[in-house]
């Protein structure tokens, strides 16, 4: 399911300066665009919305006095050439202030904000899509949140609270457990080995009976996943 924004700015320019960025994240979607609060207030009451973009000097209701008017207001990011807002907007919880004009990867560490007050560190997305081309996970790591492609997971592994997924050269420790990361994986593309290993079926190099090699990096396969794991192997050749 897509991220809905809404763009609450009355400025032209900061209107499609946040059209393109928003643009750029596969996972957010423009729900509605107004120039004053009033019309934002209207639409809020018939849909639902995940993530404010909101301009503080505006006619007829500041954004500060949305804000306050909201009894349970979706999450929201600041975005204003007046910096003197600040400390207030951070009084409303809001989760950044983007001080007008912004970057582009100024404008994406206040999304990674948000991604961190997600409930799951790891989100799947576009799985309908073939695993070769755009099916990908979202993984939280400490304060970053990395797009991790299925094509190029070889090896996850359960590291006590975290998972440590490796993709290509990188490696990302996340809080979760492998049965949760398991669920989300295509099973026609990976397998789970052991306890603590779950392997890309297209990584694997070598086997035999009682392990698998991912690189240069032998796995183990137990008993409760033999029969599985050889049936899995079969099934791809």
């Amino acid at each position: 399911m897509r991220i809905k924004c809404l763009i609450i700015e009355d400025e032209p320019i900061a209107r499609e300066v946040l059209r393109d960025y928003i643009g750029k994240l596969d996972d957010f979607k423009i729900a509605g665009e107004f120039e004053n609060a009033l019309e934002a207030l209207s639409f809020m009451k018939q849909n639902r919305v995940d993530l404010i973009f909101l301009d503080i000097n505006m006619p007829q209701l500041s954004g500060i006095e949305f804000l306050r008017s909201l009894s349970h207001p979706p999450k929201t990011i600041i975005t204003t050439a007046h910096r003197k807002y600040a400390l207030e907007g951070f009084d409303l919880q809001v989760l950044d202030y983007l001080l007008k004009p912004y970057s582009f990867e100024r404008f994406f560490q206040a999304i990674e904000k948000y991604y961190e007050t997600l409930a799951y560190p790891v989100t799947l997305h576009n799985i309908d899509s073939p695993i070769s081309s755009t099916a990908y996970l979202y993984l939280k790591d400490n304060r970053k949140t990395y797009k991790v492609y299925l094509s190029d997971i070889s090896l996850i592994e359960s590291k006590g609270e975290y998972v440590q997924v490796r993709s290509g050269k990188k490696v990302v420790m996340t809080r979760s457990s492998l049965t949760a990361i398991e669920q989300l994986l295509p099973n026609d593309q990976f397998i789970r080995t052991h306890n603590s290993f779950i392997v890309s079926i297209d990584h694997i190099s070598a086997f035999t009976a009682s392990t698998i090699e991912v690189g240069e990096t032998e796995i183990p396969i137990s008993r409760k996943y033999k029969n599985m794991v050889m049936k899995s192997l079969k099934d791809a050749k």
